[in-house]
C-alpha cells in the first residue's frame, strides 16, 4: 500500500464519524508515540516490564502512529507522498556529507 492509498483508507474509515479537531489529533499522536516509546524502553532501555505485563507489538504501535499522521494529513489537505519526497530531498542535500557511509568505512 502506498501513502496515497493509506490516506484514502484512513479517510474511508474516519469520514462516516467525522475528523477530530487538529489539536485532539495531535494529542492522540503524542499518546501513540508515548506507547511506542514505552515499548522501546521496555525492550532496549533501563525500564524492564513487570512480569505481569504483556509484550507489546512494535509494528502495531508504529501502525497507530501512521494512522493518526494520515488522519492529520487528510484533515489538513497534505499529500504525504509529496511531503515525504520533499523531506528525502532535504536530508539528501543537507546531510549527504554528515556521516561516513558504512560501505566506505575501512
Amino acid at each position: 500500500m502506498d501513502l496515497k492509498e493509506m490516506q484514502r483508507e484512513v479517510d474511508r474509515w474516519i469520514a462516516p464519524f467525522g475528523y477530530w479537531e487538529p489539536l485532539a489529533n495531535l494529542a492522540r499522536l503524542t499518546e501513540e508515540v508515548g506507547e511506542l516509546s514505552r515499548e522501546v524502553n521496555h525492550r532496549w532501555g533501563p525500564k524492564t516490564k513487570k512480569p505481569t505485563e504483556d509484550t507489546g507489538d512494535l509494528a502495531l504501535e508504529m501502525g497507530d502512529i501512521l494512522f493518526v499522521v494520515a488522519a492529520m494529513a487528510n484533515q489538513m489537505n497534505i499529500d504525504l507522498e509529496d511531503a515525504f519526497r520533499r523531506v528525502i530531498a532535504k536530508y539528501e542535500a543537507r546531510d549527504k556529507d554528515r556521516w561516513q557511509r558504512k560501505d566506505q568505512q575501512a
